[in-house]
């Protein structure tokens, strides 16, 4: 950019001598205006020359090129050379812009590691993140950035993760604990063991992500796309008939009309459509990811202004997923065994209810006595544990096996247990609503959601007692996962043509829920690989009200967007119409063009700068 505008001051320079200084050789004016010309728009020229070649032969620059050496042709030099500084001025303002959007994705870009220092036989060498593997160990040293996934086995620091998940205040983390790539060790020296190769890591799965969010087009950009596809050509056509028709049926003079359609070129130019439209998209996805939310294409962005209706898995989503044993309920067995025996039945999943058997008993799984394990979806685990048949689950699983149990009413999530098809009792587990989930309900609601539906696999008072609190318009519960899959699509059929649903999960389980709605969004994908893998948006953090966030950005864009298209086709249309008649010239010509352009493009400019 800096080259570029030293050559506009340079030939800008030369054009006011040939404006103001008249020498007496006419083609010494005439030298300075041509030098002038080449400085400001050689390479305007070339390109347009290439891409002849190239077969692309009706763009800016073709247009430029053609109407600046037509007024050459037709004598007037200053227009010509006017006409290249003020197309090279809107140029700066359109590659300002684009640097400007693209800061904040390059911003996120920035979290890719550049080396990881690995251990090996008590020694230290600094390698490429691709060259370490599963199991080796790394040591971060404090301002380093933490190259691979893994999990701390030496040390403790404060950590920053705002790159992630836009969170501005660092995570404390110590031995045993999770760590992802991409997040900035502060203080202390820590020692990772790593759990994922690069290509399988959290950062290398963003950067993916967002380099590929520009190749899915929103229907705006695909319609301006095909617009400036068909209406350059046709508008160079149009310039040459009116050059050639009303001097032929009229006889009038050939340069007048020339000029007209130079002058009708130098307007058609659709740079403030071709340029502020897209450039409006990605400053609004670029603003997205500052705030942790990752939007893979500008049309799931333009899609997010049209929802009216939003399906919430509960648990890890509206609730905080984090499951505690509030109480067991042992018959003819002593507590601590029926805990035993049920946290080896579920040894092997990953389930945050599982987890929370496996934290209360808080004792080494002894895996020599697990025989066999069937997990039951949607309704618990048979396993063969000390060579006895255990079966935990919930009511469903009871009575389908034709076991007699006794019926818990307490609110929490309910795992029955029996043994060797003897009922033995029940674990009492329960789940908390997420601080901001509440706000989040009643704001979405505030900005025209018109539907807010929460599924559920727990049961009926469970599911109940939440909606009740959140003020969900409707609830359902006790379903297994294809259920959920079933509402959804119901919901898809029931909508209006152009409104939109998502899907709000949290990416362990709802990966086919997530795909066949129209926006998919995962609640806390940082690590997730489900999440990143299958939602078309993806919050980095458990924050419900980031989707708040999310809605709005889009609708801002969407406006911001409407309002270029809207204005630069209405001022390009008088102005072509006054070309075309000969009541404007080509100087009102290009401050019609580069103004619209400008004013386009710093319009779009909104959406990065939140103004």
């Amino acid at each position: 950019m800096k080259k570029r505008l030293i050559k506009i001051v340079i030939a800008t320079i030369l054009f006011i001598i040939g404006l103001t200084v008249k020498f007496q050789d006419d083609l010494i004016n005439k030298g300075i205006f041509v030098i002038a010309y080449f400085i400001a728009g050689f390479e305007i020229v070339m390109k347009a020359i290439r891409n002849i070649f190239r077969g692309k032969v009706f763009d800016e620059n073709f247009l430029m090129t053609v109407a600046t050496v037509g007024a050459f042709a037709i004598g007037e030099f200053p227009e010509a050379v006017g006409v290249m500084l003020f197309y090279q001025v809107g140029e700066i303002f359109q590659d300002y812009a684009v640097d400007k959007s693209r800061k904040s994705i390059a911003d996120l870009m920035n979290i890719r590691p550049d080396y990881a220092n690995l251990k090996k036989d008590n020694d230290i060498k600094k390698v490429e993140p691709e060259d370490v593997e599963i199991g080796n160990e790394i040591i971060v040293k404090p301002g380093e950035k933490i190259p691979l996934d893994g999990i701390i086995v030496e040390g403790n620091s404060m950590i920053d993760t705002s790159a992630l998940t836009g969170e501005s205040i660092p995570k404390s983390v110590k031995e045993g604990d999770e760590v992802l790539s991409g997040s900035i060790n502060q203080n202390g020296v820590i020692t990772i063991k790593v759990t994922k190769k690069y290509e399988d890591s959290t950062v290398s799965k963003i950067l993916e992500l967002v380099e590929s969010a520009s190749n899915r087009k929103s229907k705006s950009e695909n319609f301006i796309s095909k617009f400036a596809k068909y209406y350059t050509p046709t508008v160079v056509i149009i310039a040459i008939f009116l050059a050639i028709i009303p001097t032929i049926l009229f006889n009038d003079e050939f340069k007048v009309w020339l000029y007209r359609a130079l002058t009708f070129l130098v307007v058609s130019c659709p740079c403030a459509l071709v340029i502020s439209i897209p450039l409006g998209f990605f400053g609004g996805i670029g603003g997205a990811s500052k705030k942790g939310i990752l939007i893979k294409g500008s049309n799931y962005l333009e899609a997010l202004s049209k929802t009216e209706i939003i399906v919430f898995d509960k648990t890890g989503t509206l609730t905080k997923g984090v499951f505690d044993v509030q109480k067991i309920e042992a018959v003819n067995i002593e507590k601590n065994e029926l805990l035993r025996l049920v946290a080896h039945c579920e040894n092997f999943s990953t389930h945050p209810v599982a987890n929370s058997i496996k934290r209360a008993y808080n004792q080494k799984i002894d895996h020599k006595i697990i025989f066999s394990k069937q997990e039951l979806s949607g309704k618990g685990i048979i396993a063969k544990v000390e060579g006895k048949e255990i079966i935990a689950g919930n009511d469903k699983l009871m009575k389908e096996k034709g076991i007699t149990f006794k019926e818990c009413n307490e609110i929490g999530t309910t795992i029955y247990v029996a043994i060797e098809g003897e009922y033995k009792g029940y674990i009492l587990i329960s789940d908390s609503i997420k601080k901001d989930s509440e706000k989040a309900i009643r704001d979405l609601k505030s900005n025209g959601i018109k539907k807010t539906i929460m599924l559920t696999g727990d049961k009926k008072s469970v599911g109940e007692e939440v909606s009740k609190k959140l003020k969900l318009n409707e609830t359902y519960t006790e379903l297994l996962p294809t259920d959920k899959v079933n509402i959804v699509e119901k919901y898809m059929k029931q909508k209006e043509k152009d409104s939109k649903l998502i899907f709000v999960g949290d990416g362990i389980n709802d990966a086919p829920v997530l795909a066949i709605s129209d926006i998919g969004i995962a609640m806390g994908g940082v690590g997730s690989d489900a999440a990143i893998e299958a939602a078309d948006i993806v919050i980095m953090t458990d924050e419900l009200s980031k989707i708040v966030d999310s809605i709005k950005i889009s609708r801002k864009t969407m406006k911001i967007v409407k309002e270029n298209i809207i204005f630069a086709i209405a001022v390009k249309i008088i102005v072509l119409f006054l070309s075309a008649f000969g009541i404007t010239n080509m100087w009102a010509a290009v401050f019609a063009d580069v103004g619209v352009s400008i004013l386009a493009i710093l319009n779009s400019l909104r959406t990065v700068i939140g103004k």
